[in-house]
């Protein structure tokens, strides 16, 4: 390739045998075409990175290195990147046709857009499509409403100016000469952490269009201790937040906390943990009781959900769950 791609595809592996083909054909069927993907293969155990390797496309790229975790994949694919923009799909999603086109038209439309996002269809682990959705807020996206709802929703959907990005970028503090964007100190909460670093901090803005075009693939099973975890990574991200922004947390901040505790709640449902998924919906309405006028139906299905994992037989529940989320629910 001579001419450089418009479009550079960031893409971590790590341990994804099951579902890393697909993300890379998605990628291969884009109906746009100049593009680059960077598969980042970040130091695995199993078959992924020989699944990468059948593909023949040249205009992929892969870059071995010690394990550094997503945020640190990511950034050693940025640093290589070489395109006017730079997209971001996780190895177990998967992209719409459409997606990388659709994005082209409208960054290339508006040249205030810094950040192009659209909402995510969810899917389950073998890739049957589920009855919820991110649909999210489009337009006049503030840093308050990226603090309490982070409209990008998810690792898979944003598309950035590389220039705008490069307005966050920091030497990384114990490696001379690496340039991090993603700050590879956090493990879990280095989306929100960056979107609200670039609105914040940067003034970049964020605007979404209509449409559905990521799968994002919700993976039944795992441990409510990392639902902990996550809550302390994202504590972490907006104290961190805290210290450049102040205002918007002292004004915001418990919002925020309100709305992330909701979210882990309905993760810890998908877990099938019902008395940790109550006593988090509990204090998500007792952190933020405005979210019940704000947007009842969310917030009431949150309660009824947890309340249905902690009172029901596991069987129940799955069957409940499976009729309301769709087929594959996670229990």
């Amino acid at each position: 390739m001579n001419t450089a791609p418009l479009i550079s595809v960031i893409m971590p592996v790590y341990n994804v045998e099951a579902f890393v083909g697909a993300a890379i054909q998605s990628v291969i069927d884009q109906s746009f075409a100049s593009w680059e993907l960077l598969i980042i293969d970040d130091g695995g155990s199993d078959r992924s990175m020989a699944i990468c390797r059948r593909f023949t496309d040249p205009r992929i790229r892969i870059i071995s290195q010690a394990n550094r975790g997503l945020a640190g994949a990511r950034n050693t694919g940025i640093a290589a990147a070489r395109g006017r923009y730079i997209a971001l799909l996780d190895s177990d999603d998967l992209w719409h046709t459409s997606k990388l086109m659709l994005h082209m038209i409208h960054l290339e439309a508006d040249g205030t857009v810094d950040v192009s996002y659209a909402g995510s269809r969810m899917i389950d682990a073998a890739g049957r499509p589920l009855k919820a959705a991110m649909r999210p807020q489009l337009t006049g996206i503030t840093p308050a409403d990226i603090l309490k709802r982070n409209p990008v929703g998810n690792g898979s959907a944003a598309v950035m100016r590389r220039r705008s990005l490069n307005r966050a970028a920091f030497a990384h503090p114990d490696e001379p000469g690496r340039t991090c964007w993603f700050d590879e100190s956090f493990r879990q909460s280095e989306d929100i952490e960056l979107w609200l670093r670039l609105s914040a901090v940067h003034g970049c803005r964020f605007e979404g269009i209509a449409g559905e075009l990521t799968d994002y693939r919700i993976i039944a099973g795992g441990l409510s201790a990392n639902i902990a975890r996550q809550y302390e990574s994202w504590e972490r991200a907006i104290a961190k937040t805290e210290q450049a922004a102040p205002q918007l947390i002292a004004r915001h901040g418990r919002q925020a906390m309100a709305y992330q505790l909701r979210y882990l709640a309905r993760r810890a449902v998908q877990l099938g943990d019902g008395s940790f998924a109550w006593s988090l919906a509990l204090q998500a309405v007792a952190a933020g009781p405005s979210m019940l006028l704000a947007e009842p139906r969310k917030t009431l299905t949150t309660l009824a959900a947890a309340l249905a994992a902690r009172i029901l037989p596991s069987s129940a529940f799955q069957a409940l769950a499976a009729r309301h989320l769709g087929q594959g629910a996670p229990a």
